[in-house]
């Protein structure tokens, strides 16, 4: 018997292939992922639209979500009718150029919309987009 034949050579490298292929595919996995999640922290029911596309600049936006009970949400956040125009009044302090997206369940009180739109044209915001599903 050879001595030599019988001892291996320990392998001291790291085989870091699979660990990359993860990483890869993970980063594939959320780079495709993350613009589908446009608004998904309030559940609301789109209105259909024709002319319904994607907002591309949306750098420097605020989302209102408007429930159908009524309920009205900044950026996620549960908000009042005084906390709303408190808040959008602070933001527009911050960014007189800000982008509002109004988030509404197509079954929502009309008195509801004009509500919240008269707050906001009484704050002197004058980019204002309606969300909608593209029919």
């Amino acid at each position: 018997m050879n001595v030599n034949a019988r001892k291996q050579k320990l392998i001291t490298e790291i085989n870091i292939t699979p660990l990359t292929d993860i990483a890869l595919t993970l980063l594939i996995i959320f780079m495709i992922t993350t613009p589908l999640i446009v608004h998904s922290g309030i559940k609301v029911n789109l209105p259909n639209a024709a002319s319904a596309k994607p907002n591309e600049n949306a750098r420097q936006q605020v989302n209102i979500t408007v429930t159908n009970e009524g309920t009205i949400y900044v950026d996620d956040i549960l908000v009042t009718r005084k906390e709303f125009k408190e808040r959008i009044h602070a933001l527009r302090e911050g960014n007189p150029g800000i982008e509002v997206v109004l988030f509404s369940d197509k079954l929502v009180r009309f008195k509801d919309i004009v509500a919240v739109l008269d707050t906001l044209n009484g704050l002197g915001i004058r980019k204002l987009n309606i969300a909608a599903k593209a029919e």
